[in-house]
């Protein structure tokens, strides 16, 4: 096993229990002590842990944000309900722009029996979903990779999108906060996301309801830049009275998280 897949194992040990311990790690991958604390050492510097004694703990700052391939075993049934409910907004031969997200992702695969779509994405792990696709436009972004993350960024990316205007954007985000907006780790996954909102006629925001209250550390728009929020359980009533009054249509599955069941419930 490479070093930075037992990495990603931590990190993913850490998401599930907020804490692991370096004997049981050693003892979960067969390596020694050793190797487990200089594993955690570079945890602790990227900011995705810290380190105590005998083991370490999740850094849980929102400003931080996991690789891709840790983010997208999160909340699986929750991105799928979303996914669910994004697919039933869009008609065949549409033209979409779609982020870098892991709700992205889960997106394309719900979306994958329309017609003669048009998609533009930023998101490599979206351009590989969609390779064996027939009858669609895939078109990448182009710009700079960005380690760990399948996304792409920079202002190649941002002037490329600036090239196109599309029926819909569909976007997730880090944070979404009644005071500060929808937010995001990072500064250059908020630009490109700015460009997608500025060149699409209808703005979907896919966010799932652990994102809610939480504030990033790089705006990317305000409530008023949205005009769908779709999630996957009812938010709070004050959210729900909030979309209201902003007139941001609300789609939401039904139940608590976990729940199979799935309702579509709006407000206006």
């Amino acid at each position: 096993m490479l070093a930075v897949e037992r990495r990603n194992l931590i990190l993913e040990k850490l998401q599930d229990e907020r804490k692991v311990v370096v004997s049981e790690l050693s003892a979960l991958f067969g390596v020694s002590e050793e190797t487990i604390r200089r594993d955690l050492d570079k945890l602790d510097r990227e900011g995705l842990a810290t380190k105590s004694y005998g083991g370490a703990l999740l850094n849980e700052n929102t400003s931080l944000d996991m690789p891709f391939n840790v983010r997208k075993k999160r909340n699986v049934q929750g991105k799928q309900t979303i996914a669910a409910l994004v697919s039933g907004l869009v008609q065949d031969g549409e033209h979409l722009m779609i982020d870098s997200s892991t709700t992205g992702v889960a997106v394309v695969k719900a979306l994958k029996s329309k017609k003669r779509l048009t998609v533009i994405t930023s998101s490599i792990e979206v351009l590989a979903e969609l390779s064996d696709v027939g009858g669609w436009d895939v078109i990448c972004t182009g710009g700079t990779l960005r380690e760990h993350y399948f996304a792409l960024v920079g202002p190649r990316a941002v002037d490329m999108i600036g090239s196109f205007n599309a029926d819909k954007v569909i976007l997730s985000c880090k944070g979404l906060h009644m005071q500060k907006g929808v937010t995001d780790a990072n500064e250059m996954f908020s630009q490109v996301k700015q460009a997608m909102l500025r060149h699409a006629k209808q703005r979907i925001l896919a966010v799932d309801h652990t994102k809610f209250g939480k504030v990033a550390f790089s705006r990317i728009c305000t409530h008023e830049e949205v005009d769908i929020v779709v999630t996957d359980v009812r938010p709070a009533q004050e959210w729900l009275d909030y979309f209201a009054e902003k007139g941001i249509e609300c789609l939401y599955g039904g139940g608590t998280d976990g729940d199979e069941d799935e309702n579509h419930s709006v407000c206006e």
